[in-house]
């Protein structure tokens, strides 16, 4: 008796805890008995509407959304009435819950299970006696068993995971060298490098004043409860604080060197591809397909496509040029457009996915190769287009790739097209043959010698070692640029603060040194200041990603720093998951980094591996990506254009046939296919949106269910990524505004209730400053959202909201990611029922501390675990209704293959003789 009573005092304490715990989060106040005293209206109240009533005539005016969650979460957990404090025995007060029935310990259950489940014991069919804790008598899903349906449509017959090779692809020439080493060490020093900024900022959780009287601290007040947003006018905008390297090289004072004196004409005459102007004319007037070999800086991506156009090729349609970046593609049509006297959007324009600034008189248009793709989806001859140019053809995107065997099918339907591969690199050869040995135009550069140097021994923090690097150049060699390269956001943001600091502590002797980052995510406005030339006696530094590599041309930069790795997008097969990973470049992309120090003269290239490294760790050129990422997409899009044998499609380099199996298993499940591996009705609809496949299925599930409006918003907001801003002087406020938007069903519904709050405040910029919102990224998300309201509509998809019934967009999000479903592993964290993989909830999401039994995920992210990202929790029966072909409910008189695999895990009592541990608390 005293064990149980003392098992449901520590439930009401773990209970009480999370009460505080969303008290402080929502309020700023972890008030012990207000705590107390919410939990015993919650229980007193037959509903939530009776619930807020009652809060309210005490004096509690809470959100309504905080209100919900605090009325779920003590109704979640049944205490029995005797464990309440002795000052709310005699308080009166009803449930409306179902009838409950005992149940007995933990302990005693576990074990019975077991013998049931093994066929060794019957199921109980009465009540058990005695005391215990308590359930409702409808039992819940906890016991409710899932499995996979292995029943393989007949086009899968024989293809399964079982019987191909499902590893991930190999990409790493030498498994054991030294560069996969350093990869792996630096992996970790950036996890600890996390982990101690996150230390180190803890405390100033703690120091954020906890005022119940401020309004302004609540993102989501209700009416006429918000007064000092209004009256601070923008104040609140400076709640971004800025790093002070990004205060010292973006701000308005700083002062560039003088740009180039040549007019835009000057400038065009003075590329090495002015010269051939007419060869090139005249060779692509005499062949169907040419290949262009060009240095960066040759000026091909820019002048090739206006020297067409002079030659009269817009006057039986567009000439089109893909890039395989949207950055490019964007700052390409700029600056075209201003050499060809028109504004962006007129005859010179660009389309990327879920943005399209073009017009009815662009003649010359530059998008990505995705988005030329969905074109073909429409209109499978180009008809609009007489000259298709696939810029960067190198990159080896897999949108690319596809258009390579697409566009030489066209060929030969439409002998006036003409198509122009252009490469930076050796890789001419290979696209000759593949395009009927086609002619080869080469540009000769005007690179300068370049010096290299490789490190005498492995670096094991290349990190490190780059800094390092770049300040010896700094200070001990002649005037001119440095480039470093390095994998991502985050290590350019570290390296750029380090660097920053360390050139404070050398003091002002030193000349200045001028830090510039650049990736993809980084502003227009900020990009644009590495092209602009450093004054005299000082020296710019530009840390970038690989899109330095040949898509952006980079005046001044005599020193290249090149660690010798790059991020790449791998897909596991077997996990059915992409996942970032940090690679050792290849031998083609190391030529590339190196040439970037000889476009202005002769420079050094500073490499940070061995020489024996490049020649026996390095591949001879990166694998293309077709081989290497999830093909769910570009399968379900070459279905949608009537292309079902992709086997046997004429690929340049064939993906591997499990990646393929594993993408039409998935597009079946998801009702893209049929049994006999054709594309539906369904996958037809799915085709026509720039969305992956689980979320197009989850935005159709949507119009279905008649929650479309909501999920329109989720969409656009995952798709958008980058809402919250997290700074690292403040990353504990951050948190506790981010908290504030937290919805108890988990984070899609979070991202729906950011999107309104911001929507209700009239989307204004002020409030996204306060509440550490990126409002630029914000305004993104809304013309996303257009963008798919523009598809909807034209394919007369109705628009509905659910309203408050939110079971309908957890539903309609599990239709689209049931692939992603995981449950409570009793032990710790979840199991993916994929794969049975121990995966765990990120702590930043909104059920980090609800940990329910089961849900599903957006995505999985790799740090100190592997945590799951946008996270909401579901009822498992959706799993069964909405995904029929994947899963079914267990045979319940038969012992499930989850519960077979579990191993047994024996009491243990550490101070006992080390032997006599047993299989349950009772004793002979």
């Amino acid at each position: 008796m005293a064990e149980h009573d003392g098992f449901n005092t520590l439930q009401y304490l773990s209970l009480l805890s999370k009460v505080c715990t969303e008290l402080e989060f929502h309020t700023g106040s972890a008030d012990k008995f207000l705590a107390e005293f919410i939990i015993h209206l919650a229980r007193s109240s037959d509903n939530l509407h009776q619930f807020n009533a009652k809060l309210k005539d005490n004096g509690a005016h809470l959100p309504d959304y905080l209100v919900q969650t605090l009325f779920t979460l003590v109704h979640a957990v049944l205490i029995p009435d005797k464990i309440e404090s002795k000052d709310r025995e005699d308080a009166s007060g009803s449930s409306s819950r179902k009838p409950l029935k005992k149940i007995i310990s933990f302990p005693e259950k576990w074990e019975e299970n077991k013998l049931i489940g093994s066929g060794n014991l019957s199921s109980p069919d009465k009540d058990e006696e005695g005391d215990g804790l308590f359930r409702q008598e409808e039992g819940a899903d906890e016991d409710l068993e899932i499995e996979l349906n292995d029943d393989a449509p007949a086009f899968l017959q024989g293809l399964t995971k079982h019987s191909l090779d499902m590893s991930p692809p190999k990409i790493f020439k030498n498994p054991e060298g030294s560069l996969l080493r350093c990869a792996a060490l630096q992996s970790a020093l950036a996890k600890e490098r996390k982990e101690l900024r996150e230390q180190q900022h803890s405390s100033m959780f703690d120091s954020i004043p906890k005022d119940l009287n401020r309004p302004w601290e609540d993102p989501m007040p209700e009416k006429g409860e918000r007064h000092l947003a209004h009256e601070l006018k923008g104040v609140g905008l400076s709640a971004f604080d800025v790093p002070e390297w990004k205060k010292e090289n973006f701000g308005k004072t700083i002062s560039f060197g003088p740009k180039s004196k040549l007019s835009i004409l000057e400038q065009r005459q003075s590329l090495p591809i002015y010269k051939l102007k007419n060869e090139l004319i005249q060779a692509v007037h005499d062949n169907q397909v040419l290949v262009v070999v060009g240095e960066t800086g040759s000026g091909k991506t820019t002048q090739i496509t206006q020297y067409l156009a002079e030659a009269g090729y817009t006057t039986e349609g567009k000439i089109g040029c893909t890039q395989p970046r949207r950055v490019a593609a964007v700052s390409v049509a700029k600056r075209v457009a201003e050499e060809f006297g028109c504004r962006l959007g007129e005859e010179v324009g660009y389309a990327i996915r879920f943005e399209d600034c073009t017009g009815s008189d662009t003649v010359i248009k530059y998008m990505t190769d995705g988005t030329l793709l969905k074109e073909v989806l429409m209109d499978q001859n180009l008809s609009r287009y007489s000259v298709i140019m696939l810029d960067e053809a190198h990159e080896r995107t897999v949108n690319t790739d596809v258009l390579f065997g697409l566009l030489k099918l066209l060929l030969k339907r439409r002998p006036e097209l003409r198509l122009i591969v252009t490469s930076a690199t050796l890789d001419a050869e290979k696209f000759s043959g593949y395009f009927f040995d086609c002619n080869i135009f080469t540009i000769p550069g005007r690179t300068f010698h370049v010096e290299i140097l490789y490190a005498k021994q492995p670096e094991s923090d290349y990190l490190d070692a780059a800094l390092i690097t770049v300040l010896q150049i700094h200070l001990t060699e002649p005037e001119g640029d440095i480039l470093l390269f390095l994998t991502g956001q985050e290590e350019i943001d570290f390296a750029c603060q380090s660097l920053y600091e360390k050139m404070k502590g050398l003091g002002k002797n030193v000349p200045e040194l001028i830090i510039l980052p650049v990736y993809s995510a980084l502003p227009s406005e900020m990009q644009s200041r590495i092209f602009e030339p450093a004054p005299p006696g000082k020296r710019k530094v530009v840390v970038a990603t690989n899109i330095a590599e040949a898509s952006l041309t980079i005046d001044g930069i005599l020193y290249v720093v090149d660690p010798g790795f790059a991020k790449q997008n791998v897909y596991n097969p077997r996990q059915g998951l992409d996942s970032l990973v940090i690679t050792p470049i290849s031998q083609a992309s190391a030529k590339q980094r190196a040439g970037r120090a000889g476009r202005t003269g002769p420079g050094k290239c500073f490499r940070l591996y061995t020489e024996s490294a490049y020649r026996n760790e390095m591949c001879p050129t990166t694998i293309p990506e077709i081989q290497r990422i999830n093909l769910g997409t570009i399968t379900l899009n070459m279905k949608a254009m009537g292309i079902n044998d992709l086997l046997s499609f004429d690929f340049m380099d064939s993906p591997s046939p499990q990646a393929l199996v594993s993408a039409m298993a998935q597009l079946y499940s998801l009702g893209a296919l049929d049994k006999e591996g054709m594309l539906t009705k369904l996958g037809r609809k799915m085709a026509e949106f720039p969305l992956d496949p689980p979320l197009s299925k989850m935005l159709l599930a949507s119009v279905d269910l008649g929650c479309s409006d909501e999920i329109l918003t989720i969409i656009a907001m995952i798709q958008t990524g980058n809402i919250f801003y997290r700074p690292r002087e403040k990353q504990g406020q951050a948190d506790q505004k981010r908290a504030k938007f937290f919805q108890p069903e988990g984070d899609h519904l979070t991202l729906l209730a950011v999107y309104d709050a911001w929507k209700s405040k009239n989307f204004s910029g002020p409030w996204c400053s306060e509440n550490f919102l990126q409002s630029r990224s914000l305004r993104r998300v809304q013309d996303v959202r257009k963008q798919l309201l523009t598809i909807m509509d034209r394919y007369k998809l109705d628009v509905a909201s659910a309203g408050n019934n939110f079971t309908k967009v957890m539903k309609a999000t599990t239709a689209g990611f049931f692939f992603h479903a995981a449950r409570k592993d009793p032990r710790e964290g979840y199991r993916t029922l994929f794969e049975n993989q121990s995966v765990y909830i990120h702590p930043s999401s909104a059920l980090f501390q609800r940990q329910p039994d089961w849900v599903i995920y957006h995505e999985l992210v790799m740090t100190t675990k592997e945590y799951m990202r946008e996270v909401t929790a579901i009822d498992p029966k959706w799993l069964v209704e909405l995904a029929p072909r994947l899963f079914k409910a267990a045979d319940p008189t038969k012992m499930s293959k989850r519960k077979s695999q579990e191993r047994i895990e024996p009491l243990y009592d550490r101070y006992n003789e080390p032997n006599s541990w047993r299989l349950s608390n009772r004793r002979a």
